[in-house]
């Protein structure tokens, strides 16, 4: 941390240095610096002997830990991140080399005015802040506890609420005759009307239920226990009943956050799941490798499937015979092509009783919108989407769902406003923010409008951030980053849209809302190359055309040498994926070139079969790469849309040719694709950028590359590809060790019982205490009126 108090008065040998340094970073002529391009000037700085002595002098420690600098002679603003999630502002005059730390406000103003190119603050520009509303709320303090938010709420909350030992105990009770479902009660009946009444009934079924087995079941015993005030819940087998009540009792005699957490995560409370994803084309079939159109329908799919079987089990074990149900609402198309996403309902494969709810788009005149819409331009039909939607869904359920469960910016404000109109308990999954994959995204607003809208996406994300009851994140750098780069969700503490508004408060971080929840992948798809009873061998004459066939009309390029390693890789055909790059890297290696094999499997190869102009851009990009470097003969890219178990016996077939897999995302919030690739048995290579880097320990189960760094990214596969041949040992070390990995932390049925038992104790505090945060609905309900909804038009 810096010490202020450390450089307030500058020595004059020190005041000197500072002075250089301050005219290098001036005379860039540059309107901001990054924190790379900081970090290398202070290499080169020190390189200067005259400098050297000064390094460590703590004044410096600002520019060593800064992540932006705005200039403009002679003024020298700095926003400086110490530790995680902790952000100080200073600003230095150059020539009188003068310092002071100044307000998240002081500096937000300074970019604008940059931006802008004016010299004149604009006071009256709207400011969110919304730190005042949470002054009481309890806030993490160690940044080793993000993304452990019910477990510290839990602690924290459990403690306070049970001093008070009347309020507590009766709030509890209160809690637990709530719960019904589908119009039969639960829990408790009429016959307990008080929290002594239920302490005295607790004891005589503890009496009652001694003289059963723990195997026999609740049928045996619903009558007596019905006469004492206890209805069905409490589990289907005496033992369960037995133990339940007795985790009652010890916390209305001695509670602990372990023994509520575990009693909470117990209640039937979530029979009906909604999840919400109205971009993209969200169905089941033709369409991965669309516009928009990618990882999250995988994630929400396999999603669906393990919360179905994990609600199975738990009602089960409640003593309950009640059909879970699942929603997946999105958008209908009627224009939808080859997809299924013009029919209104559709059975999810794989479970019981989930559907996809599809409801329009609809025009202010009540006309639908036929055609697919860029994520990025869906906010104008987005408020009537969720209303249109509440009245289904509510059909459909036959009432409302017990969870709401967001999906990107555009499903988070729709989660967010079925959750306030509903009431129901709010959860939100980001998946990606896109305010921390374009560079400057904010500041630069008004440049991108047209294209990306992030007017909207940012304002939507501040709502629904801030709304949600708890958000669940892949990992933990998603919410906070490393100690070097910002999480993504920390990029929204302070930023200012020019013209718009700036926050100087917007997410704290340190909120224990924040839970990390990491997926998995399908395991009856996904899993390792050498369990061979299991393989999908009739696809492999399929696979063999799609590999080394010819061109065609939905492939470029024949890879000539088949006995090569294969280089593998598979995403959206945009940007951010940087599928262009890894070929380029590719391309000007001649030692990867000869080494092996480039195979990818992205979007099309048809610029006229796409509907997104940055997906057409990537593709005339790809082309022009196979003919500037001439990679006909070793790169195969194939424009076609492979179906799951295709894509899973695909990953197992390249590692059949002892392959790789890399991931070159210039930024990765999770990455499905990784977890695929790792379990399969693929030796993986991964952007720092984003979850990958948690996923993967590098140099043990995979590793980590930086696709700014192309050249270097090339090296250290070409290193690896050659100790292969050299020893294919080093292979077969690597593989495992993924395969291991994902076995022990990236699973979905850990996955499901998480986010289950999250859901119950979030609801619980969210009854009980004031976790609703009123005052901060109020103030995001006018925020949303005045200024979401305008932007939106």
């Amino acid at each position: 941390m810096i010490d202020l108090q450390e450089i307030r008065e500058l020595t004059p040998e020190v005041r000197k240095t500072v002075y250089l340094f301050l005219r290098e970073l001036i005379a860039t002529k540059k309107t901001f610096l990054l924190r790379s391009e900081m970090q290398d000037m202070l290499q080169v700085f020190f390189d200067n002997e005259e400098a050297k002595q000064h390094e460590k002098e703590p004044v410096f420690e600002i520019f060593r830990y800064a992540q932006v600098l705005a200039l403009n002679d002679p003024w020298v603003y700095v926003s400086v991140r110490p530790e995680i999630g902790k952000w100080h502002y200073f600003r230095f005059h150059v020539e009188d080399v003068l310092y002071e730390e100044v307000e998240a406000g002081d500096y937000l103003s300074f970019e604008e005015m940059q931006i802008d190119g004016t010299t004149q603050v604009d006071e009256f520009l709207l400011e969110i802040d919304l730190k005042p509303f949470n002054r009481e709320f309890p806030k993490l303090k160690d940044a080793s506890y993000i993304g452990k938010g019910v477990e510290f709420l839990n602690r924290h909350l459990s403690g306070q609420f049970f001093q008070e030992k009347k309020r507590g105990d009766e709030k509890l009770f209160d809690f637990l005759r709530l719960h019904h479902c589908r119009g039969k009660q639960l829990m408790l009946n009429e016959r307990i009307e008080s929290i002594a009444a239920l302490k005295r009934q607790m004891r005589k079924a503890s009496s009652l239920l001694k003289k059963y087995e723990n195997s026999q079941e609740w049928a045996e015993v619903s009558r007596e226990m019905r006469n004492l005030g206890f209805e069905a819940g409490w589990g289907r087998e005496i033992g369960r009943v037995r133990e339940n009540i007795d985790l009652l009792l010890e916390i209305l005699e001695a509670p602990t956050p372990s023994i509520l957490a575990k009693f909470l995560s117990r209640i039937p409370m979530i029979f009906n799941i909604l999840i919400v994803s109205p971009h993209g084309y969200f169905g089941q079939s033709n369409v991965l490798g669309l516009p928009d159109t990618g990882g999250q329908i995988v994630y929400i799919l396999d999603q669906v499937r393990a919360l179905e079987k994990e609600m199975r089990k738990q009602i089960s074990e409640q003593g309950l015979d009640i059909e879970p149900e699942i929603i997946v609402l999105s958008r209908l198309i009627p224009d939808a092509g080859e997809t299924p996403c013009n029919q209104r309902l559709e059975d999810i494969i794989g479970t019981r009783n989930a559907k996809i709810l599809r409801v329009p788009f609809r025009y202010p005149n009540g006309e639908i919108v036929p055609h697919w819409i860029s994520r990025f331009h869906v906010w104008p039909f987005l408020e009537r989407f969720a209303l249109d939607a509440a009245r289904e869904i509510q059909g459909e359920l036959r009432g409302r769902p017990d969870l709401i469960i967001g999906n990107y910016s555009d499903g988070n404000l729709v989660a967010a406003l079925m959750s306030k109109k509903m009431r129901v308990t709010q959860c939100n999954i980001a998946h990606a923010l896109e305010k921390s994959k374009y560079l400057f995204s904010a500041q630069y607003w008004k440049a991108n409008e047209s294209q990306y809208r992030f007017s909207s996406q940012f304002t939507a994300d501040l709502i629904a951030m801030n709304t949600a009851d708890f958000i669940i994140t892949s990992t933990y750098q998603e919410i906070a980053g490393t100690e070097e780069s910002v999480g993504q969700y920390e990029t929204y503490n302070s930023f200012s849209m020019p013209g718009l508004y700036r926050v100087i408060s917007g997410i704290d971080v340190f909120d224990p809302k924040f839970n990390v929840v990491s997926p998995g992948a399908d395991e009856n798809v996904y899993f390792p190359y050498f369990d061979k009873d299991r393989r999908l061998l009739e696809l492999h004459g399929e696979l063999e055309e799609y590999v080394f066939g010819p061109p065609s009309d939905w492939a470029r390029g024949q890879l000539k040498e088949k006995d090569k390693p294969i280089i593998f890789s598979m995403a959206r055909l945009d940007r951010i994926k940087n599928l262009t790059s890894l070929v380029r890297w590719y391309a000007e290696n001649q030692s990867l070139r000869q080494e092996a094999n480039l195979l990818l499997v992205a979007g099309t190869i048809r610029v006229e079969e796409s509907q997104d102009e940055e997906e057409k851009a990537c593709i005339q990009e790809m082309h022009q790469l196979f003919q500037e470097y001439d990679l006909h003969d070793q790169v195969r890219w194939l424009g076609s849309r492979l179906d799951k178990n295709l894509t899973g016996e695909l990953y197992r077939f390249v590692a059949d040719y002892r392959g790789i897999f890399v991931q070159p995302a210039l930024f990765e919030a999770f990455g499905l694709t990784v977890v695929e690739a790792m379990t399969s048995g693929l030796p993986t290579f991964v952007t720092i950028f984003g979850g990958p880097l948690e996923i993967i320990e590098h140099g043990e189960n995979g590793f980590h590359i930086d696709p700014t760094h192309g050249e270097q990214t090339s090296e250290i596969i070409t290193s690896f590809l050659a100790g292969c041949r050299n020893d294919p040992k080093y292979w077969d070390k690597v593989s495992e060790k993924g395969i291991r990995r994902v076995e022990e932390k990236y699973n979905w049925r850990l996955y499901a019982e998480k986010l289950l038992s999250f859901s119950k104790v979030y609801g619980f505090w969210k009854f009980v205490t004031n976790l609703e945060r009123e005052e901060t609905r109020r103030y995001l309900d006018m925020f949303y009126s005045l200024k979401m909804r305008s932007l939106s038009k």
